[in-house]
């Protein structure tokens, strides 16, 4: 699978080609680009290396800042004025950016630092990046959990250099940089350096050697030299009073020479970033061939965990690059954490819950449960500590919060882990914080007044109640169960049963159609206030666009009108954005798994692609490609409850690591899909051998592994259509028509 991974997928705006049939119905709010970058990453590690052009949103790229339709361009082609290290990953605006540590290969002298140059010859592999600048060097980065080694291969020169701007961090739009609040660096050998610099109240420390002894080793303030200095402090900098610091080494190159410099990062001071780096890449020079080789066998190990047999090269990327690009964020930096004494788990790029929890988080627990579990005691700290389970969560002091986007999400995540019995996490301690986080933000208004407005946070917190109570009930804590279950219940506050669909409210990139869908833990009753099964589903019909028109979708810096003519539409947004993502399953729950087949077969073939373009929208830390993983699987996670909904697969055969074991999908009638084939249906089931007519497995069926067999067909049969996913208000096995 890593050979097959092409980490430029999502890097420029989406070219897909022309959407047919139901998938030209849907209308994309948000902009038309994946926002990923191609540059070196370790699975769920710290660092992410890669070119540094300025632009948006994660510093590598051509574009500017955009909310809408199609991105503008800030630059022509591809450029770069260096290389940093912290990016985000598909995601859109997450308050400040951290490119931090940018390194620039030079033949030019200090003055021209920033010049922005040309790229060339750029490639990238799980675990490394490369490209060459128009000045002729060639630059490679790899990395590790809490490091980065840069490889530079220069022509013949008189002074080439090499220079590490610790000053520069954020991006070249306006109020998007970020300046260090303070500073210090230090050389301590030829060759070697540390410092550390405060930005955004997160103290970012660095261990850093070049195997270049024989060049001169230079300290610079303001883009002039400090021949003789070995220190550089900063008490206090002001935004207006920043200049640029740094350190250079320079000297005469040879043509083809090798210059390698290598970074141990820690949020916990100097000393702990040289043991990073020294546990990372060992001591001593030329460390670049084996960190990548280690790095990539590390990626090799993750993707290998999903196999899946098709005759199509072009599919079998862009699969392989949705699990890689779901295996990037959150980082987790164990022992790291800045702001707590606690020598534990610690995360940051939560970017952002409301993006992640249906789907990335859910693969996660699935793929690499001990990870998913360090992740959920991160949370716990960072809410013990700072007061909340974060929607959202940086390198950077303090929550962001991003409380308008949803309430009570991390909920659902411990949910899981604990309903499938993962050892690791108190739970006593756990629940303490799950209860009293739903009392915080919105939730005063829901338990004053029943609901709570955006109305989309009264779906969350009833069934954060309900998540909770799956907790309280684990622990044995009976009186919390009980008076969690009408509280749980208040989901139904939020609907109209005039319209069957959310009351009037105002909602987070979205209307009431898009958030009226969501698969909440009572889907029977849910199902009963539209006017039941047929009621239902016609107004899920009416959402994915059965029977509607083609719709335009916007273009470069659309109006306000032509936003508001597509919000007018209320229509699937396409896995453009994430309210809707779990919407296409909730025809199960109405007896119509063919619906689900539909929109999902329209989505797997019409909306991912080869190429930068290959993707609708951003990726969201994972958050699209973990959707197309699941759905292109035959499987999706209703997160939270414990369930896998299961629909037709886009591959004949898959193999999934689960736990000690492996969960083999297998098919029988199977032909290869695409855009223009006809959707296939499910006909029947068989789980290690035994007939299931249910429409979904347990997550501990699924962890614990077996082989299932899924008989497909060009037309629906009656597989799914009685036995309905379960429900809070009836028994699991009940039909609701």
């Amino acid at each position: 699978m890593a050979d097959r991974v092409d980490p430029f997928i999502g890097t420029e705006p989406a070219a897909l080609p022309a959407p047919t049939g139901l998938a030209a119905t849907w209308w994309w709010p948000k902009p038309q680009v994946g926002n990923t970058h191609p540059g070196a990453c370790y699975p769920l590690g710290m660092v992410s290396a890669c070119a540094y052009s300025g632009a948006y949103p994660t510093g590598y790229g051509r574009f500017d800042l955009s909310t809408e339709g199609i991105p503008t361009a800030m630059h022509e082609r591809q450029v770069a004025s260096g290389f940093t290290h912290f990016q985000q990953s598909g995601t859109g605006a997450i308050r400040k950016y951290y490119n931090y540590f940018r390194v620039t290969p030079m033949l030019e002298p200090l003055d021209a630092l920033g010049t922005l140059w040309e790229l060339d010859a750029e490639r990238a592999e799980p675990g490394w990046y490369a490209a060459t600048l128009d000045s002729g060097i060639r630059c490679e980065v790899t990395v590790g959990p809490k490091s980065a080694v840069h490889r530079y291969t220069f022509p013949r020169h008189r002074d080439a250099r090499l220079v590490v701007d610790f000053s520069l961090g954020g991006l070249a739009i306006p109020f998007g940089s970020t300046v260090p609040l303070r500073a210090h660096l230090q050389t301590l050998a030829p060759g070697v350096a540390q410092g550390e610099v405060v930005v955004e109240g997160a103290p970012l420390a660095v261990h850093v050697e070049c195997d270049t002894e024989q060049w001169r080793q230079l300290l610079w303030y303001d883009r002039r030299l400090m021949p003789g200095g070995t220190r550089l402090d900063f008490d206090y900098i002001r935004p207006t009073t920043l200049r640029p610091f740094g350190l250079m080494w320079a000297g005469p190159t040879e043509a083809g020479q090798v210059v390698e410099l290598r970074f141990g990062f820690s949020l916990r001071g100097v000393e702990q970033a040289r043991a990073n780096l020294y546990r990372d890449c060992g001591e001593g020079p030329s460390s670049f061939g084996s960190r990548r080789a280690a790095t990539a066998g590390a990626w090799r190990e993750e993707l290998g965990k999903v196999e899946v047999d098709t005759p199509s090269a072009d599919r079998e990327t862009v699969f392989s690059t949705a699990l890689y690009h779901s295996l990037i964020k959150p980082c987790l930096a164990r022992g790291e954490s800045p702001f707590w004494p606690a020598s534990g788990p610690f995360a940051f790029d939560i970017s952002t819950m409301w993006d992640i929890y249906r789907t990335q988080l859910p693969l996660l627990t699935t793929l690499v449960p001990e990870r998913a579990v360090e992740l959920a005691q991160a949370l716990l700290y960072i809410c013990e500590e700072e007061g909340n389970l974060p929607i959202g969560y940086r390198m950077a002091r303090g929550a962001d919060r991003f409380e308008r986007q949803g309430s009570a999400l991390a909920h659902t995540f411990l949910a899981d882990l604990c309903q499938l019995g993962l050892p690791g996490i108190d739970w006593d301690w756990a629940l303490v914080h799950m209860h009293n986080d739903l009392r915080r933000t919105y939730g005063e208004d829901f338990l004053l007044r029943g609901l709570a407005h955006p109305i989309s946070h009264t779906l969350d917190l009833a069934f954060g109640y309900w998540c909770t109570a799956k907790v309280a009930q684990h622990v044995g804590d009976r009186a919390l169960v009980q008076a969690f279950e009408p509280l749980a219940a208040r989901w139904a506050n939020a609907f109209d049963p005039a319209t069957g669909l959310l009351r009037d409210s105002t909602f987070y990139e979205g209307g009431p159609w898009n958030y009226s869908f969501r698969l909440v833990h009572d889907m029977a009753a849910r199902i009963a206030l539209a006017g039941g099964d047929d009621a239902f589903v016609e107004l899920l019909d009416r959402f994915f666009g059965f029977g509607a028109p083609p719709v335009a979708q916007l273009g470069v810096r659309p109006s306000a009108e032509e936003v508001a003519r597509g919000y007018a539409l209320n229509r699937f947004e396409g896995l453009n954005n994430e309210p809707d993502m779990d919407a296409p399953w909730a025809y199960q729950y109405a007896g119509r798994p063919d619906r689900t087949a539909e929109v999902v077969h329209a989505a797997v073939h019409h909306q991912f692609g080869t190429g930068r373009g290959g993707l609708p929208g951003n990726d969201d830390s994972g958050a699209l490609s973990s959707w197309y993983v699941w759905a292109s699987l035959g499987l999706f996670p209703v997160a939270g409850q414990n369930l896998f909904l299961l629909n037709a697969p886009a591959f004949r055969e898959a193999r999934i690591a689960v736990a000690d074991s492996t969960l083999a999908i297998e098919t029988a009638g199977f032909t290869e899909p695409g855009p223009g084939e006809p959707v296939q249906h499910v006909q029947s089931v068989r789980l290690n051998g035994e007939p299931l007519e249910r429409s979904w497995l347990s997550g501990d069926e699924l962890h614990r592994g077996g082989r299932l067999v899924v008989e497909l067909g060009p037309v629906p049969g009656g597989w799914g259509t009685a036995q309905r996913p379960p429900s809070a208000s009836v028994r699991p096995h009940a039909r609701t028509r």
